[in-house]
């Protein structure tokens, strides 16, 4: 199945998802819940609304009880502005009582374990954190960031959805990480979900700002950035 699943994610890669969706259909054995997965995160990459649709009810079938069909459907419909749509998901998540897992990420810092969550207001030095996040921000604005504001899954202002991306918990990480590590130091975070779309693009400017590696390990893969370049090559 392996096998399988490498060809279809490399289809995929290369945006060739009508090829990786009739390899799929003629496998020999029957598509597991990784192997449609990757298709799926394709669809989600390439942003193809009607074949995620069709892909997240084999996973639905599949897994129904894992939270991560439902929230990359909603990503997906979240992008191209279908709130109905990620309304529709999140209420189908409750009636299925499936639960989000909560994001977390940590890092070392001096032998110490520091761990965040979004919005983690809780640390000692929170204050801190948060303004060297903007400073961050701010940085990589001028390097040409935009934030990515399709990620986030609310109907709200852009503004409000600029400060949600702003306090998820990988970039906590980093901006405490940036505070209290000596530079040229290599920065090892590890977060517990898949990573946010927006956070690779404050992550090149990052480490280009700081000159800076920066290794991130989040459920699906590792992460280096380097000089502004990722070793994933913006496929996450």
């Amino acid at each position: 199945m392996k096998h399988y699943t490498l060809v279809v994610d490399l289809l995929g890669r290369a945006g060739r998802l009508d090829e990786a969706m009739k390899f799929i259909q003629r496998m020999p054995i029957s598509p597991d819940f990784v192997a449609w997965g990757a298709l799926f995160c394709a669809c989600r990459a390439h942003k193809n609304i009607k074949m995620a649709e069709l892909v997240s009810e084999k996973l639905l079938r599949l897994e129904p009880k894992h939270p991560g069909s439902y929230v990359f459907l909603s990503n997906v419909y979240a992008a191209v502005g279908r709130w109905e749509d990620v309304e529709r998901v999140r209420m189908l998540m409750q009636n299925q009582a499936v639960g989000k897992d909560p994001g977390w990420s940590y890092i070392e810092v001096n032998g110490q374990v520091h761990s965040f969550v979004a919005g983690d207001h809780d640390h000692k030095r929170a204050r801190e954190i948060y303004l060297k996040l903007e400073e961050i921000v701010s940085g990589a604005r001028e390097q040409g960031y935009m934030p990515e504001t399709g990620w986030v899954l609310h109907n709200i202002e852009e503004e409000e959805k600029e400060d949600a991306l702003g306090s998820h918990s990988e970039k906590l990480a980093l901006a405490f990480a940036l505070m209290n590590t000596s530079p040229g130091t290599t920065i090892r975070i590890v977060k517990n979900l898949r990573i946010c779309g927006d956070f690779p693009s404050l992550m090149k400017c990052a480490s280009k700002m700081s000159q800076r590696e920066i290794i991130l390990r989040d459920i699906k893969r590792f992460h280096h950035f380097k000089y502004g370049v990722c070793s994933c090559g913006d496929y996450w």
